[in-house]
């Protein structure tokens, strides 16, 4: 190793001194230039919509069931063994349109019985009218006894209501040989055949023979909270929310909207004691016989609307950790402003606002990302061809970051 001379080491400390003053000087232009960089941030570009009023619909969905428009239990109202079948399963009948045929040989037994018994009756009476009349000039003359012509004139009078009462036995037997003809009491699609042919009819038996329904046009009957009912009342009583369309439409099983809408027709005046909700009933027009007797669906309609509610995109609307919504607005003092407001649901593409907002608040709408109360913030219209964007410093601060890393 080798050994400097005192000389020599003062030499080599007089050469390294400009360097050291170099370094310290070049560190101290960058730690000024740091500093610098760390002041106060440049106030962030945001857009902003003024706040107001409009009325929008309140809508309401709920779960309902569609019933037939009319429904029709086919009876038999004699009695007797089924001879013939006149319809197909599942096919369409008409109002009157025979459908089955019971045996009406004693029905028809019954009715000759009933003519023939009328003949008599027809025939005593003539007689006994003719019997009276001649004994009315000899009771007169008093050629007979008073009491025969009053005899005779009460068997004329028995004679004719004889022929009222036989004239409605073979009414009577002419009816029931026509109920032998089962007829389609309404239109509409029938269902399977409840009895075989051969089997015994009575006009008593629990079981009808088949079933109609019409379903062109057809019933949806929906449930609603009795509670939300009562209170969507007491609003619209008090003024708060105006009365909504009765259009309805239907959303079928696997999301498939039903192409046709319905109206109401009216809500039940009771309540359903074991789900405490109140129905709802919907007629649809079915021209095609796509909505089926049973099905479910849900429908959806603007039951009311709020004229005092406010409009506001989907993204300003923010929520905090226990799920209140709050947006940001823009302050008077060119400050960011945080504030809870009211919105439960949303309308389109828009969430609905109903507390929490007034009237020209400034409701920021862009650059919300990082955004805190407090922040000094340059407010722009939303609707400004300016670009809403990080302002140039940060732009620099961030390139000359990642230039240095």
């Amino acid at each position: 190793m080798k050994i400097l001379s005192p000389n020599a080491l003062r030499v080599r400390h007089r050469m390294r001194l400009p360097l050291l003053l170099l370094a310290v000087a070049t560190l101290s232009a960058c730690s000024g230039e740091s500093g610098k960089d760390q002041g106060e941030k440049p106030a962030a570009a945001v857009g902003y919509i003024v706040a107001a009023t409009s009325t929008v619909p309140v809508g309401v969905t709920l779960s309902g069931r569609t019933v037939a428009f009319e429904t029709s239990e086919v009876r038999p109202q004699v009695t007797g063994v089924i001879r013939k079948r006149f319809f197909t399963e599942g096919s369409l009948v008409k109002a009157g349109q025979p459908l089955f045929e019971i045996d009406p040989s004693l029905y028809r037994a019954a009715v000759n019985q009933a003519q023939a018994n009328l003949s008599s009756a027809r025939a005593s009476a003539e007689a006994a009218s003719v019997k009276a009349d001649r004994y009315r000039p000899l009771a007169d003359m008093e050629a007979i006894a008073k009491q025969d012509y009053t005899d005779a004139l009460s068997e004329a009078r028995v004679a004719k209501a004889a022929i009222a009462q036989n004239a409605a036995t073979l009414d009577t037997a002419k009816i029931n040989l026509r109920f032998t003809t089962v007829p389609a009491p309404i239109s509409g699609r029938i269902g399977r055949s409840l009895i075989t042919v051969g089997a015994l009819s009575s006009a008593t038996q629990a079981d009808p023979l088949a079933v109609i329904q019409r379903m062109d046009p057809i019933y949806v009957d929906m449930q609603q909270s009795a509670n939300e009912l009562t209170a969507l009342r007491r609003r619209l009583a008090e003024g708060g929310v105006l009365p909504g369309s009765t259009d309805v439409r239907l959303q079928l099983d696997g999301g498939t909207m039903y192409p046709l809408t319905g109206t109401v027709q009216f809500s039940e005046v009771t309540v359903d004691q074991t789900t405490g909700t109140v129905t709802l009933r919907a007629r649809f027009p079915n021209p095609d016989g796509a909505l089926l007797p049973g099905m479910f669906v849900t429908a959806m309609f603007n039951q009311a609307s709020d004229p005092n509610a406010m409009l506001i995109p989907q993204n300003a609307v923010q929520r905090d950790f226990d799920g209140s919504a709050y947006v940001m607005l823009a302050g008077a003092d060119g400050k960011a402003v945080r504030r809870k407001v009211t919105a439960e649901r949303t309308y389109g593409a828009s969430a609905v606002v109903t507390g929490g907002l007034r009237k020209g608040d400034k409701v920021i709408v862009q650059g919300l990302n990082g955004l805190r109360q407090g922040a000094a913030i340059r407010a722009v219209p939303s609707t400004s061809e300016q670009q809403v964007a990080p302002p140039k410093g940060d732009q620099a601060a961030g390139g000359a970051a990642k230039k240095g890393g």
